[in-house]
């Protein structure tokens, strides 16, 4: 392609692009995606999809709507749309009849909506920035119009929610973060009757702020403490006082509300992204594993601290020291006590173990090597998960970088 053809297919694109979000603006919220089918019709694509991932983390399901290519829902493993989701990057099927079926990952930020499929008769450099681009737009589109809908919702829920469940992901972040110095990933199971974990994390400068909690009891009960433990947690973030003082706030948020026998389990922890300093507060929580070169180092120990809302005194704080990329890897006690083989708690071990084991394979990501682990440890679980399990990783990538370098 001439240096000629480049330019006019790049402002042609810049058009498409313009047009696009000019018309997305005041589109009701199940046009977006046949809107954008009849968009790519203009560069010569067809057969579009628009694919969300289920709850789960097991299916991507394709969006209906007029204009759209509306297949089965497609398998994270062993798929290309689940290639392109997990590894985060583009993946070119070409078709048998011709034409080369494209699977973009949609991305917003750094976070993933879905996967976006396409066959083009050809394909160029030019169009695969084009594409990438668009797959950035839609993405963007679909995060905005999913907060005036229940449509994207309704496509990726798989089986009956109960109403904790829905509580619990409507207060979670993106499940995923990705930038130059640290990645974070997390995963909550049973998906759909989840109740009482939670986890959030937030980066304010150069810390990342991370709690992962677990609230006593079952159903509705546990969903209402988890929330005011996480907005506890979030005022407490956002008013700037200390790692211990942010456990004071939620001790005092649950025990005001809920009385003294109720309680919930956290870990709280501040992660300095430009260094890999760490500091912790594990109140009744299993600590921390330390995954180094693939395998589990050690435990983060921490100081004894009671669990959120049995008025414990201030917390003291421990201090660790991560290498670039180190794992952390905080998980909840439904993920070890589970029961096995009759009676017989699932354990520490067996988890370490099941991490070491993934670890000895190529890394995909944190984001698919969590989901890989999770369901692994559901395998091993004899498939049940009686109770709450939530698994959630840091990956420090390591050293400072000038990201203001980057727009020069």
């Amino acid at each position: 392609m001439g240096e000629e053809n480049v330019d006019r297919s790049e402002g042609f694109g810049e058009r498409l692009l313009g047009l696009l979000l000019d018309r997305a603006r005041l589109m009701p919220p199940q046009l977006i995606a046949p809107l954008v089918a009849e968009e790519v019709a203009g560069i010569g694509g067809r057969d579009v999809s628009i694919l969300l991932q289920d709850y789960a983390q097991e299916v991507l399901v394709p969006l209906a709507g007029r204009k759209l290519h509306a297949g089965q829902p497609e398998p994270m493993a062993d798929s290309p749309a689940g290639r392109a989701f997990l590894s985060e990057d583009v993946v070119e099927v070409p078709q048998a009849h011709g034409g080369v079926r494209i699977y973009l990952p949609l991305m917003d930020g750094s976070d993933q909506v879905g996967v976006m499929a396409l066959t083009l008769d050809a394909v160029g450099d030019a169009d695969r920035r084009l594409l990438r681009r668009l797959a950035g737009l839609v993405a963007d589109m679909l995060v905005t119009k999913n907060a005036y809908t229940d449509q994207f919702f309704l496509a990726r829920r798989r089986e009956p929610m109960s109403v904790s469940a829905e509580i619990q992901w409507n207060l979670l972040p993106p499940l995923t973060m990705t930038l130059t110095q640290v990645t974070v990933a997390g995963i909550l199971e049973p998906a759909y009757r989840v109740a009482g974990d939670s986890f959030d994390y937030a980066l304010n400068g150069n810390i990342l702020h991370m709690a992962v909690i677990d609230a006593m009891g079952h159903g509705l009960d546990a969903a209402v403490m988890a929330t005011v433990a996480i907005g506890a947690y979030r005022h407490a973030r956002r008013v700037f006082v200390s790692l211990a003082e942010k456990y004071t706030f939620m001790d005092d948020a649950i025990s005001r509300q809920f009385g003294p026998d109720h309680f919930v389990t956290a870990q709280l922890m501040h992660v300095n992204v430009a260094t890999g300093e760490i500091e912790l507060v594990n109140a009744g929580h299993p600590a921390p594993l330390l995954i180094r070169d693939g395998r589990v180092e050690r435990q983060l120990e921490s100081a004894t601290t009671l669990p959120v809302g049995f008025g414990g005194e201030l917390p003291r704080i421990r201090e660790h020291l991560l290498q670039p990329g180190d794992r952390v890897l905080c998980y909840t006690d439904g993920i070890i006590e589970e029961h096995v083989a009759g009676s017989e708690p699932f354990g520490e071990e067996r988890l370490i173990h099941c991490v070491n084991r993934l670890g000895e394979e190529p890394s995909q990501g944190v984001r698919a090597d969590l989901r890989r682990l999770s369901h692994t440890l559901k395998r091993e679980r004899g498939g049940h998960t009686s109770d709450d399990a939530t698994l959630f990783m840091i990956e420090w990538h390591g050293g400072a970088t000038d990201h203001l370098a980057v727009l020069d």
